[in-house]
């Protein structure tokens, strides 16, 4: 993982998509992780004066791979990880598709205050009950044709009735890798993501549903 300020007040935990099955390592030249550049530095922009590290997670595979869940593990081992480093402070996931998946998989952890989800894999009966207490804000474009909004919205809902402070926000364009109107993916992630890691500070740029 990388890492910024050395004592930091809460961290933004950032985790790419990947594909539903491969067991082999993920490419030196890793598109999905290079998408998340941007929100890095969306991120950053909305902490300017806090202490709040930007760190990535690694993947040991590029799949899921059914029960195996390989990309959550690799999310608990990097919040191992932080722990290790900084302590105990607060981190904040934000997760696109597979990432999306794996941070609400983990959010139970006790230093998570919640997660962005970007066109989350949300399959449906996925564990809900330990995101009580937690915030989790999911982004979705409802044209998106390889992960559902209609299955962000059902676990939304579901996260509800257990107790999770859970929106679904609608996005007006993107589709799956949110390349048409990036700059609103950008900066409505990176303010919910200080926003939930810090508290509010000032009006965010999101629409809530």
């Amino acid at each position: 993982m990388r890492y910024g300020a050395e004592s930091p007040e809460g961290v933004v935990l950032l985790l790419h998509g990947g594909r539903a099955d491969g067991l082999e390592a993920p490419p030196a030249l890793n598109l999905p992780a290079l998408r998340m550049r941007p929100f890095a530095e969306a991120v950053r922009r909305a902490a300017r004066g806090r202490a709040v590290v930007v760190a990535e997670c690694r993947y040991r595979h590029r799949g899921w791979n059914g029960e195996r869940a390989d990309a959550a593990r690799d999310a608990e081992a990097a919040l191992a990880a932080l722990r290790a480093r900084f302590g105990e402070i607060p981190v904040v996931l934000v997760g696109h598709s597979m990432g999306g998946r794996a941070a609400l998989a983990v959010a139970g952890d006790p230093a998570v205050r919640g997660v962005v989800a970007l066109a989350p894999w949300c399959p449906r009966g996925e564990p809900v009950a330990h995101l009580a207490g937690r915030r989790l804000h999911l982004l979705h474009d409802e044209t998106d044709r390889v992960t559902a909004a209609r299955d962000s919205w059902e676990f939304v809902r579901r996260a509800r009735e257990a107790g999770a402070d859970a929106t679904g926000v609608p996005m007006p364009a993107g589709g799956h890798a949110m390349l048409r109107g990036a700059g609103l993916w950008h900066r409505r992630a990176g303010g919910l993501a200080l926003e939930t890691l810090t508290g509010p500070r000032t009006r965010t740029d999101h629409a809530a549903s």
